[in-house]
């Protein structure tokens, strides 16, 4: 299972755990938040490590750079399109318990 998957994995456990939910929130306050919210996430059950989300992100913002004007100085700049970590912290942000 590739990270992306386990990251939809984790996002949906997130949105049906408040605790989890408050736990992972507490991360962007972390000195190193990505590191935090990878440990959160293994410790959980989901094999999320930063290099795997850094590259993820990485090559998502290529293919975007590449498919707007073959990624030249033209090619906008989509602020945290690349980011899966600011991603999920939104996705899950504000979510109340169903």
């Amino acid at each position: 299972m590739g990270v992306l998957d386990e990251l939809e994995r984790f996002q949906q456990a997130a949105l049906k755990d408040q605790a989890l939910r408050e736990e992972i929130a507490k991360t962007k306050d972390e000195s190193e938040p990505l590191s935090a919210f990878c440990r959160i996430a293994r410790a959980n059950g989901f094999e999320i490590y930063e290099m795997d989300l850094v590259y993820a992100g990485e090559e998502a913002y290529a293919g975007m750079r590449r498919a707007t004007n073959g990624g030249g100085e033209n090619s906008p700049m989509l602020e945290n399109e690349d980011d899966y970590y600011s991603l999920f912290m939104a996705a899950i942000g504000g979510h109340k318990d169903t």
